[in-house]
């Protein structure tokens, strides 16, 4: 028989979070940012639930040809535009909207054949300091542009650095604004935190910006994953979103500890007491942090425990305190939703690790089964 252990996908929670994204945004159109691979899920298995966006945004012209493979006859947008010369003869065949960051990418329109002109979203930078002109380039750029035949219509477009923080969305709110007052074309300026945060619908909206915040288009990411883009300030319960992935697999031996026993390598988990622990199959070979501590959150068969001592390549250590039931067989979700109803956040986990939900979903490894419901 196969390994016991599985990733779930599920489609009725990405339609579930498109469609909190969307009601947040009020009448903004919705790209579902579908970029590394639909952030770990695999575009082929979202597809589905999330083909009620208005776009599918991404980065790389492989993935833009597997969305387009799917059916999708709609904009498809690459957010960090070409990176070389003949990526545009892709973009006019798969009729794809590109991001301009940098004079190099002009040059390259410039000197690029085409029948069909192209949609160019122009990027400023209004305080990441990755890509993007800066605020005082930012209208020759446009100017250029907007003089090439081989450009259609330009969208105006930036990233912010802060919306999922304290520091918000205000001042690089008001950089974009000002460059950008009198000039045509869609805005697009919200990420997921943007969207449930600072859009009409989020709570901390500032009424004289949201509908700007919101703009034309915004641009969910790790929301629509269900996933919050701000924890813990806000959890993803807090937003009202789902999880989309159920990393789940089986306790596959059991130990009994003595007091004064230890778990794992390094023996950094000894037993206070006599306890009972399970033995599950999945480690950092799977996805699983190795960085996890002792006291990691986990649901073994559909109850919250905790993870003891060291993660392993191949198997993690589960505390069966509180599932004396527990046996070969039982089931550990290591994150996402139990067959019982019961849920464990993405990001209480990826807290534990040091790190954000993003990274977990993105280092779901190959060896894995995927199945979608």
């Amino acid at each position: 028989m196969p390994r016991p252990i599985l990733a779930t996908i599920h489609t009725e929670s990405l339609r579930h979070n498109l469609a909190r994204a969307r009601a947040a945004a009020g009448d903004a159109r919705v790209w579902a940012v579908v970029k590394a691979n639909a952030y770990g899920h695999g575009i082929e298995r979202v597809f589905d639930g999330l083909r009620g966006a208005d776009g599918f945004a991404l980065l790389d012209l492989n993935e833009a040809e597997r969305v387009r493979a799917l059916g999708w006859r709609g904009p498809v947008l690459l957010l960090e535009g070409v990176f070389e010369q003949r990526d545009l003869e892709l973009c006019s065949r798969l009729d794809l909207w590109h991001t301009v960051h940098c004079d190099a990418q002009i040059d390259m329109l410039a000197i690029h054949k085409t029948n069909v002109p192209h949609r160019i979203f122009l990027k400023m930078n209004t305080g990441m300091n990755r890509l993007g002109f800066a605020p005082e380039r930012y209208r020759s750029a446009w100017t250029r542009l907007n003089l090439l035949p081989q450009v259609d219509e330009i969208s105006l477009i930036t990233h912010f650095s802060d919306a999922d923080g304290p520091r918000g969305v205000a001042e690089a709110m008001a950089i974009f604004n000002a460059v950008t007052e009198d000039l045509p074309g869609e805005r697009s300026v919200a990420n997921s935190a943007a969207t449930l945060r600072h859009t009409p619908g989020g709570p901390l909206q500032q009424p004289a910006l949201a509908a700007q915040v919101a703009g034309d288009w915004v641009r969910p990411g790790i929301a629509i994953y269900g996933s919050a883009p701000d924890f813990p300030a806000y959890s993803a319960a807090d937003w009202g979103l789902q999880p989309a992935m159920t990393l789940a697999a089986k306790i596959i031996a059991t130990q009994d500890l003595q007091p004064g026993a230890s778990v794992g390598y390094g023996s950094n988990f000894v037993a206070g007491e006599a306890m009972r622990i399970g033995i599950v199959a999945c480690g950092y070979a799977d996805g699983y942090p190795r960085i996890c501590p002792t006291g990691t959150p986990v649901l073994v068969d559909g109850v919250r425990s905790r993870t003891l001592g060291r993660v392993s390549m191949d198997m993690l250590v589960v505390d069966l305190t509180p599932t004396p039931q527990a046996q070969i067989g039982t089931p550990v979700t290591l994150w996402g939703r139990a067959a019982n109803g019961a849920l464990l956040s993405i990001d209480e986990v990826a807290q534990a690790a040091g790190t954000v939900g993003y990274e977990l979903m993105c280092a779901l490894a190959q060896r894995v089964p995927v199945v979608v419901e």
